[in-house]
């Protein structure tokens, strides 16, 4: 309680009291959910005197309460008490003028007085504890990518590009000089708000740009910004007359949004362990991208959790669809940016921005740890390799993806078995809810004809 109130006063200090505080939970499906607090009401917030069902961690993507999942009214939907996440209390770049607006990261402890397994922040956490038990830290890097679109009239329209945006836009310098305003105000906004980005360039589907973040050895702080900054962009967006989107695949023939990761990993003497001086890939890099690769089909629920998803897993869909591996070849699922010095890594293609970035981090995490104990897994030929066979594409079909998680005994270790569950249950209520609605282009197509 008094670390938060220390914070809380040092925010005031620096920005002012706010008008009200914006608490945020991080659910299922990465939709933030919580509820706003006069700013005089700081004490209340640090002692967990705000409330919400524990539910909440896990509606659908409507935000309903979904049955399979055992939660809810079936079991009275007990309350939760919201803790605010140290360090995560930030203020609103994108506020309406005049209003001062702070935003806080938000936890739930349940009966126990711990934090909810059902968190999806809890998950990465608990993961991370797995490598601290080996006395390794992983050090983590993301790139997300997103869409400016023209706000549209009705929730079924289709996005349109900003006025003057090339069809085909890759790091195009006039593109992010004709957009300069709103790019810098989400620049500027992600320094407010304690980000680390990189850089930002124009991607290439009209109106899309991707931004990179520094790499860190606070996985939880980078999964936090990643969830952050998609607010931000929203918010700044609306700010300037726009929209913003990181829906997997918002344009059928441009490239979808991906939530690349760059992934590491030291040990307790801060030596990057894929790093074995050669020029080669080390044994354990070797050893990580088998363990990635032979987890993936498994967790792909976690990399497409959505309908839309799975549209970036068709050919030709300009993204990575299959569990294959290559030397700084971006076609691959697995990249090897670098193999020897403190910049050894992985990075990770398969995710689109649409995910949960917790729960991509600790599936990519676990499927690090996972190569890492069985050393004999075994890795195949990269795509460089013109001797390789060709990797089997993900699946393209949303119920395969999912039937498969639901049955994973990787899923499981990774998330535990009732949080897999539980996972499984809501995924597959969206999909009821959205495969059985008549689309538009089935009565266009049939309803005239037949």
């Amino acid at each position: 309680m008094t670390d938060f109130l220390q914070e809380y006063a040092a925010h005031c200090e620096e920005h002012g009291r706010p008008d009200r505080v914006e608490l945020m939970l991080c659910d299922i499906n990465a939709v933030l959910r919580g509820k706003w607090l006069p700013g005089d009401d700081e004490e209340k917030i640090a002692e967990g005197g705000v409330r919400l069902p524990l539910s909440t961690y896990a509606p659908n993507i409507l935000g309903e309460e979904v049955e399979a999942t055992g939660l809810g009214i079936a079991v009275g939907d007990p309350d939760g008490r919201l803790f605010p996440v140290p360090g995560s209390l930030r203020p609103v770049p994108w506020a309406a003028k005049d209003t001062n607006v702070a935003q806080v990261l938000v936890e739930m402890h349940d009966d126990t007085g711990e934090v909810s397994f059902l968190s999806p922040r809890h998950q990465l956490e608990t993961m991370l504890g797995r490598f601290r038990e080996r006395g390794l830290n992983p050090v983590v890097a993301t790139e997300l990518e997103f869409y400016l679109y023209k706000p549209r009239e009705a929730e079924d329209d289709a996005p349109v590009p900003p006025d003057r945006s090339p069809m085909f836009q890759n790091y195009d310098l006039e593109v992010l000089e004709r957009t300069q305003a709103i790019l810098d105000d989400i620049l500027d906004g992600a320094i407010a708000q304690g980000m680390a980005p990189d850089t930002l360039i124009a991607e290439y589907g009209p109106g899309q740009f991707e931004i990179n973040f520094h790499h860190t050895d606070d996985v939880l702080e980078a999964a936090d910004s990643a969830l952050i900054f998609r607010r931000l962009v929203r918010g700044t967006a609306r700010k300037h007359g726009m929209s913003a989107t990181f829906m997997a695949k918002p344009y059928a023939d441009n490239p979808g949004n991906g939530m690349h990761a760059h992934v590491s990993v030291t040990d307790a003497s801060g030596d990057n362990i894929f790093d074995d001086g050669t020029d080669e890939p080390s044994a354990r890099l070797k050893q990580a991208v088998a363990g990635v690769l032979a987890t993936m089909p498994d967790l792909q629920a976690i990399f497409a959790p959505h309908m839309n998803s799975y549209r970036r897993f068709q050919a030709g869909s300009f993204a990575p669809h299959a569990p294959d591996w290559g030397l700084d070849n971006r076609a691959a699922g697995i990249r090897l940016p670098e193999v020897s010095g403190p910049g050894a890594r992985l990075e990770h293609r398969i995710s689109g921005a649409d995910t949960n970035p917790y729960l991509v981090l600790t599936a990519i995490l676990g499927g690090i740890l996972y190569g890492l104990d069985n050393p004999d897994l075994p890795l195949p030929l990269p795509l460089d390799d013109d001797d390789g066979e060709h990797a089997d594409p993900l699946t393209g079909d949303w119920t395969t993806a999912v039937d498969i998680f639901a049955e994973s005994e990787i899923a499981a270790d990774i998330f535990g078995t009732e949080y897999r569950d539980i996972y499984t249950a809501v995924r597959r209520d969206e999909i009821q809810q959205l495969t059985s609605a008549i689309s538009q282009i089935e009565y266009r197509t049939y309803l005239g004809r037949l």
